[in-house]
């Protein structure tokens, strides 16, 4: 090793994504380590270790990856800091009538700032995931910017809108230019052992969707039935638990009604779920907290942006204006369908990410 040669981690799922990176990264003159992060144990959440990401098969996936690639592999126990930033935070907003993306608060707390401090203490310069996104630095601004993946199906900017400047400065996201058949290409050129592994789905402590279950069993609590009613206060029926529902859900409400309806809010004060029909559901503005901005410093007047809302919705003209230090208003051109408290309004100028923050 040359004394100028940098250092990189790597963090590693035991997916082809993760180890295509490590190898890109490589490949670009980097001394690499490549880590796995033990976020839980299945046994303690009872959950099928084929379906989740911290499984003792992905830790060997991984492992193998880097003996083929000549790099060594760690596992770090991230477990106590996933519970309490992650897990914590998914399961209070689904009891104040949120609907959180865990993903963002795993990417904010854990591999972007808990992985990054662990780097920072080995001696690394660099973090490196197999995200679908770009980091650029812009002269004229003297930022870090954060670009959309080029693969526009797989861009995942969306979900690393939370990085600070510092965080950016240290990242290196190598897919960035890549489509997600040129990384499976690109694995089974290398034989990686994980060429043809499926992507993983759905959130990684919840694997087959059942958030409720999963809260009632990880909490010991029970969320007590109450009234679904219409916007004039009429009972519908019965609900099942307020964390059962999520704003614009039409299915498994298990009523009898002569019309769609859907869920539109949640009045935890008296334990009803409220419905409306479909155009009940649209919305222009959107007021968000918890505000990180990346390409510019500060917003001091409105500025024109395009928006979404949720991870796999198509950015919607809007203007924003900061309102106060962590306030920030997004008025849409046009009225957006069922936004929901706790997920992410992300702002971008072309395939650039201004910022975004939690909707309150």
């Amino acid at each position: 090793m040359t004394m100028t040669q940098k250092k990189a981690l790597i963090a590693m799922s035991g997916g082809v994504d993760s180890s295509v990176a490590a190898f890109l990264t490589i490949k670009a003159g980097y001394e690499c380590s490549g880590v796995t992060l033990k976020l839980f144990d299945n046994d303690e959440l009872s959950l099928p270790a084929e379906k989740t990401c911290c499984s003792a098969d992905d830790v060997e996936d991984a492992r193998s990856v880097c003996r083929r690639l000549g790099i060594p592999h760690h596992v770090y126990n991230f477990k106590d800091s996933f519970r309490d930033s992650v897990i914590a935070r998914f399961i209070g907003a689904y009891e104040t009538g949120g609907t959180p993306n865990p993903c963002i608060d795993c990417n904010r707390f854990i591999k972007f700032e808990r992985l990054l401090r662990r780097a920072d203490e080995l001696g690394f310069d660099k973090v490196v995931t197999g995200h679908y996104a770009r980091v650029e630095y812009d002269n004229n601004s003297g930022r870090w910017l954060l670009k959309k993946g080029a693969d526009p199906s797989k861009d995942q900017s969306y979900v690393l809108y939370s990085l600070t400047q510092r965080q950016l400065s240290r990242t290196l996201f190598p897919l960035g230019e890549m489509s997600k058949d040129e990384a499976r290409s690109l694995a089974e050129e290398l034989g990686l052992i994980n060429a043809k592994k499926r992507d993983s789905q759905d959130i990684c402590f919840v694997p087959d969707g059942d958030y409720a279950a999963f809260i009632e069993k990880f909490t010991g609590n029970s969320y007590p039935h109450g009234d679904f009613v219409d916007e004039n206060g009429r009972v519908l029926g019965e609900h099942k638990g307020i964390i059962r529902y999520t704003i614009g859900q039409r299915k498994g409400l298990g009523l009898a009604l002569p019309h769609p309806m859907y869920v539109k809010e949640k009045d935890l004060e008296n334990n009803r779920v409220i419905l409306c029909e479909n155009e009940g559901l649209f919305s222009r503005e959107v007021i968000a907290h918890d505000i990180n901005l990346i390409s510019v410093e500060r917003l001091d007047s409105p500025l024109r942006v395009r928006a979404r809302v949720r991870y796999n919705q198509s950015e919607q003209p809007a203007t924003a204006v900061r309102l106060g230090d962590d306030t920030l208003s997004v008025t849409f051109d046009e009225p957006q369908r069922a936004i929901c408290r706790g997920q992410a309004v992300v702002l971008y100028d072309g395939d650039t990410v201004v910022g975004g923050g939690t909707i309150a």
